[in-house]
């Protein structure tokens, strides 16, 4: 093992200590908030998620790079994101609006970050419950929509391997459909840097693109190839030009 490697790895140990020591300590200081009205509550989020980016550069080397910022959406609007880490989940949301994020329903059931997200009014999916999850999942972005939100989807469900083949599940596009408001499609290299299942961090630069908006109205085989060449044809050249 190269003395380099062992650089890294103790970073990377050192910057996951401070992550969920970062994230203990926000719920507990931030605690009151439950009380408060939801916009107090996800300023606090934002700058969990801001701080989180801080340590993530600071100790392990790893910055972030945003493009696209002109196509990021202001009001109602469907976000659909590659996932290829746990970055993503929370880098995303200091830069929009007022994100309503779309996650399986087992985190809801962890003490306190459960408590928070139903605070936030983030969208929890049941992913066993078939016909009936989606339904849910329609009936809870359609009031986040006309809230004027940003509803935020993971189109392929779960975190994939950076160049994994694609596999697309069809909560996007009912949601496009059932929302009929602009998909804007946001592309990532973040799993070269912070790979799924594993603890090492590793320094560079994440880059996340947001994509010009998929317009509302398209049929649903057309928004499923359009969505999937989008994403997939970026995220291909993001990670190409890391390596």
């Amino acid at each position: 093992m190269s003395r380099s490697h062992i650089v890294q790895s103790l970073r990377s140990a050192l910057f996951n200590a401070a992550f969920y020591a970062n994230l203990v300590l926000f719920m507990i200081v931030f605690s009151p908030l439950f009380l408060a009205p939801r916009p107090a509550a996800m300023w606090a989020l934002k700058l969990w998620a801001r701080s989180s980016i801080w340590l993530l550069r600071a100790i392990a080397g790893t910055r972030l790079e945003v493009r696209g910022r002109e196509h990021i959406p202001r009001g109602a609007a469907l976000v659909a994101a590659k996932h290829q880490s746990l970055f993503e989940t929370f880098a995303v949301l200091p830069l929009l609006d007022d994100p309503a994020m779309v996650l399986k329903r087992e985190l809801m059931l962890i003490p306190l970050f459960g408590w928070f997200a139903r605070k936030f009014a983030m969208i929890a999916v049941d992913r066993g419950a078939g016909a009936t999850a989606l339904k849910r999942l329609i009936e809870r972005a359609r009031h986040a929509a006309d809230e004027g939100r940003q509803v935020l989807i993971f189109p392929e469900g779960t975190r994939r391997k950076p160049g994994d083949p694609p596999d697309y599940k069809p909560g996007a596009t009912a949601l496009y459909l059932a929302l009929a408001v602009p998909c804007v499609p946001l592309a990532l290299n973040s799993g070269l840097f912070w790979p799924r299942r594993r603890f090492m961090r590793y320094p560079g630069t994440i880059v996340m693109e947001f994509l010009p908006a998929i317009p509302a109205g398209l049929t649903r085989k057309t928004f499923a190839q359009e969505l999937q060449h989008r994403l997939e044809t970026k995220s291909r050249e993001l990670l190409q030009g890391s390596r």
